[in-house]
């Protein structure tokens, strides 16, 4: 564990850095605009469709009836727009990942493996579009177990913890893959996996934990419809910092990793 925690340290040195903290603007830029068009178009209509739903249905009395008896009444008011805002926080976590996949995540692995590793040789076992489909893939299993989970929103710490598992197994599969896709062939990879999946695991946990803020603030919104907007941006831009700092500490263990299996290789052939 001793490498998990130094990487942790040389990620949060790192993330202060002129170019990382430039790097952050541009995967916020591209996600505000897409969740702006979309917040604008499509949350209301999806507000509205839930009203429905629930006055079809005869939901309001039991939702409010579940909620007082869990000493949630303040709930009982805003419990459709909660639901609409549970539903879009999974896609909001989608598009922040991606781009920083995409976007961020290969020059986070050139700045970590040009500045620290530069005998690493770039054996280029990934790309963009296996970057992209081990997102998409991850997030579509994630939003399945997200929402069978949501009634366990009903017991914040536990929801807190489950949410923190999903994270955790979400970035430790989408980060490894993008931190490794310049240096690393596919054996590699799927090497370091098998032999530091709990400690890659521990990294995505905690990652998964510091990546409940957000979605806090973004569910806050229902409390503060004025402040919609503006807590909105405001958890996209900490997803997107959380995900560069995230990005680092995982360049930062992997390429450590990556660069002690080739050194065992050398020694094994002599």
């Amino acid at each position: 564990m001793s490498n998990v925690f130094r990487a942790w340290g040389r990620a949060f040195l790192s993330q202060w850095h002129g170019k990382m903290l430039m790097m952050s603007i541009v995967p916020f830029l591209l996600a505000l605009g897409v969740w702006a068009v979309a917040l604008y178009f499509y949350l209301q209509p999806l507000v509205d469709y839930l009203h429905a739903q629930f006055a079809d249905h005869n939901l309001f009395a039991t939702s409010t009836s579940w909620l007082r008896s869990l000493g949630l009444d303040t709930l009982t008011s805003v419990v459709v727009p909660l639901i609409a805002m549970l539903a879009l926080l999974p896609l909001m976590i989608l598009t922040a990942l991606i781009f920083i996949g995409v976007v961020a995540m290969p020059l986070i692995g050139r700045h970590v493996g040009l500045r620290h590793y530069p005998q690493l040789e770039q054996r280029k076992g990934g790309s963009i579009v296996g970057s992209v489909g081990v997102a998409l893939g991850g997030m579509a299993i994630f939003i399945g177990l997200w929402i069978l989970t949501l009634p366990l929103y009903a017991f914040p710490p536990l929801a807190v913890l489950v949410q923190a598992l999903l994270w955790g197994w979400l970035t430790c599969r989408v980060m490894v893959y993008d931190t490794l896709a310049d240096y690393a062939s596919t054996e590699e990879r799927q090497q370091i996996l098998r032999e530091h999946r709990w400690r890659l695991l521990v990294i995505g946990v905690v990652s998964g934990a510091a990546g409940a803020l957000p979605g806090a603030i973004w569910l806050g919104g229902v409390m503060a419809v004025v402040m919609f907007p503006f807590l909105a941006a405001v958890s996209i831009w900490l997803y997107v910092l959380i995900f560069i700092f995230t990005g680092l500490w995982f360049a930062y263990y992997c390429l450590d990793a990556l660069a002690r299996l080739r050194a065992q290789e050398v020694i094994e052939k002599e």
